[in-house]
């Protein structure tokens, strides 16, 4: 089979990639970075540099695979990363119409079904819809939750402040996480294992309150019974800013913590819990967090 890569050699597409070629696929992987090209051809695959608003490259590079596993890429230097993810939603949808691909994974989230209001998961909601109504198209959304790379943010609050927070966690609702080696090992099941029709894969390795994940951070770090503190919508904005973020994607967390607080985010999810959770957990997690915390 054909297969068509996005995201370039990220940690969730470089052992996507590993695992089709070692399973005997074509494999083509797009990368903005001219830089990746040979690493990429280390791994068997074949590269294909170009940006992902080229409608023609997109066009082109499309063209004559048979599946195809999309997804967004984040870059935290865009001025307006709202209207950048919906440029890119449009062209793979462009490009899409114009090719041979009849399966598509879609590395999408928990809150994609809102449509609006889940801050930088609308995109995806958007490009779950548009899918959708392409004739003919066997599509499956693969909804991980909250990545526990995003955790990470905590460090300088949890060194400096004594605390960690953020704009939700003052109900009893726990936080669903997600590491991206599982949801790389979804990935390649759902790519090798092709499926007909449309449906959605939850994916999450932990379930924690985020009092609970301030506790097992901190204690990670010797700062023994560190409180989770639920800010205001105001100040969490704010805080974002100060950590360097830029008002488009502030504004956008901001709205995705507003979705977790009022459990509209994870509710699809609290509905249709994956039979199996995968094995990193948070305790798992607060060793990396302890390494990163020293240079915070």
């Amino acid at each position: 089979m054909k297969y068509i890569i996005t995201g370039s050699l990220g940690n969730i597409s470089r052992p996507v990639t590993k695992n089709l070629v070692a399973a005997g696929h074509d494999v083509t992987v797009i990368s903005s970075s001219a830089d990746k090209k040979s690493e990429i051809e280390s791994l068997g695959a074949t590269p294909a540099i170009g940006s992902l608003t080229d409608t023609e490259f997109l066009k082109t590079t499309f063209q004559n695979a048979e599946v195809a596993y999309l997804m967004i890429p984040s870059s935290f230097s865009l001025p307006d990363y709202a209207g950048f993810q919906l440029e890119v939603a449009d062209k793979y949808l462009e490009a899409l119409k114009g090719s041979n691909i009849k399966h598509v994974v879609l590395l999408s989230s928990l809150g994609a079904h809102m449509r609006k209001g889940a801050g930088p998961i609308d995109a995806l909601g958007y490009l779950e819809e548009k899918l959708l109504e392409i004739p003919d198209l066997n599509v499956n959304f693969l909804r991980p939750s909250y990545f526990f790379s995003n955790l990470f943010s905590l460090a300088g609050m949890i060194k400096h402040a004594g605390i960690a927070g953020n704009n939700y966690g003052d109900t009893d609702e726990k936080l669903v996480l997600t590491h991206t080696d599982h949801i790389a090992e979804v990935a390649t099941e759902a790519l090798l294992n092709l499926f007909t029709g449309k449906s959605i894969t939850n994916i999450a390795n932990d379930e924690r309150h985020p009092s609970e994940i301030a506790a097992v951070l901190g204690k990670a770090v010797g700062k023994e019974n560190t409180p989770w503190i639920t800010f205001s919508d105001e100040d969490a904005y704010k805080g974002m800013l100060g950590a360097g973020l830029n008002e488009s994607f502030a504004q956008l967390y901001k709205e995705m913590g507003q979705a977790v607080r009022s459990g509209e985010m994870q509710a699809e999810y609290w509905k249709n819990r994956p039979q199996k959770l995968g094995d990193y957990k948070l305790e798992d997690f607060a060793k990396e967090f302890a390494g990163a915390y020293a240079g915070a």
